[in-house]
């Protein structure tokens, strides 16, 4: 178990986190940057001294302001894969990942070296120098460096952030796989909520120093408890004011014009919340059928095709983003320009705090 609890100043950013990782699993930290994702792990890692804070280790304290303990990073059994790797250029990949085992005879460092590394599949590329491998292949030495000494939590700043589109698809699933290996409590940070989603057993969204709300990903897009989380994990966020209306519906009259209503109770200022998969596209001239209760005219700004999706930007009376297939976008000839009308269910509309 991994316990970490940090009160400190970082600027003009006040710091305030208390979380726990159980072995084995994997707790992701996700935000935006500047939210004070990667000052937990350096915490964690004793590479930043806070004001005060208490971090623990499988019964090992390895931080405690008020006792005055804090042992230094070359004493903690952490396992660090920085942003970049940080790789030795001028070690070959089997001396970088032995480099934490200075004291052990060379034949056992080499060894255990290339053990991990045929682990991770390049065993071949063992005296091989960072510069001539590829981006998934460095990613793949430094985690094979932190592990090297079998350490007591894994700690990862954006692992997959210095990868192009193609190689971080890759380098995920090849991540995926050590963290469900694994024992240990690992802690990784990034930016993208579908790369925690992906990676975490369980997403802590970090807003300016902060975590806001914790749970599995299902959870947290499922039940937002803020409007910046529900922006977060992708949903298009709408504001207006909300009053009752009949059978236990609720009637938000959007800032800007036009009107959506919710199966959530609310009442004044509130955010309202959809995820562009739930809003279907109609013709504007289309009469209303189905049991789609919100209908808002709008005008397509974008058309964007990703796989065999295809994303909308929207001008309403609020900025609409909406997800459909290929097939619909050519039925309905989508390009610049069009008039459009988009709706959802009542029961897709979530009501949140601002």
């Amino acid at each position: 178990m991994l316990r970490v609890e940090v009160h400190t100043r970082l600027g003009e950013l006040e710091l305030d986190v208390a979380l726990e990782v159980r072995a084995g699993e994997c707790l992701a930290l996700a935000g935006p940057s500047g939210a004070g994702k990667t000052s937990v792990l350096r915490v964690a890692s004793g590479l930043l001294h806070p004001d005060s804070g208490r971090v623990e280790c499988d019964g090992e304290t390895w931080l405690d302001t008020e006792r005055g303990i804090d042992v230094p990073p070359e004493g903690r059994r952490c396992g660090y894969v920085f942003q970049e790797y940080a790789l030795f250029p001028h070690l070959t990949a089997w001396q970088n990942v032995a480099y934490p085992l200075r004291g052990m005879r060379r034949s056992d460092r080499r060894e255990r070296a290339q053990a991990l590394l045929e682990r991770f599949g390049i065993g071949g590329l063992s005296d091989a120098r960072p510069r001539t491998l590829s981006g998934g292949e460095r990613q793949r030495v430094a985690v094979a460096r932190a592990l090297a000494r079998r350490p007591g939590v894994l700690l990862l700043d954006e692992p997959l952030s210095a990868l192009d589109a193609r190689t971080r698809a890759e380098a995920a699933r090849e991540l995926e796989s050590v963290l469900r290996e694994i024992e240990v409590p690992a802690l990784l940070v990034t930016h993208d909520f579908a790369e925690a989603a992906r990676l975490g057993d369980r997403v802590g969204v970090v807003d300016a120093g902060r975590v806001v709300q914790d749970g599995t990903a299902t959870e947290l897009a499922a039940t937002p408890r803020s409007a910046f989380v529900a922006d977060f994990t992708g949903a298009v966020v709408l504001t207006g004011t909300a009053h009752r209306g009949r059978n236990g519906l609720t009637h938000v009259e959007l800032d800007g014009g036009g009107r959506v209503t919710s199966t959530d109770r609310g009442e004044g200022s509130v955010a309202v919340s959809v995820y562009p998969w739930e809003i279907a596209i109609e013709p504007e001239s289309e009469a209303a059928h189905g049991s789609a209760q919100n209908r808002l005219v709008a005008e397509v700004l974008s058309v964007t095709t990703v796989g065999n999706r295809v994303r909308l930007g929207l001008a309403a009376p609020q900025p609409i983003a909406a997800e459909i297939t290929q097939a619909s976008a050519r039925a309905l000839d989508l390009r610049t320009g069009t008039r459009v009308m988009a709706t959802w269910k009542a029961a897709a509309t979530r009501l949140v705090t601002m």
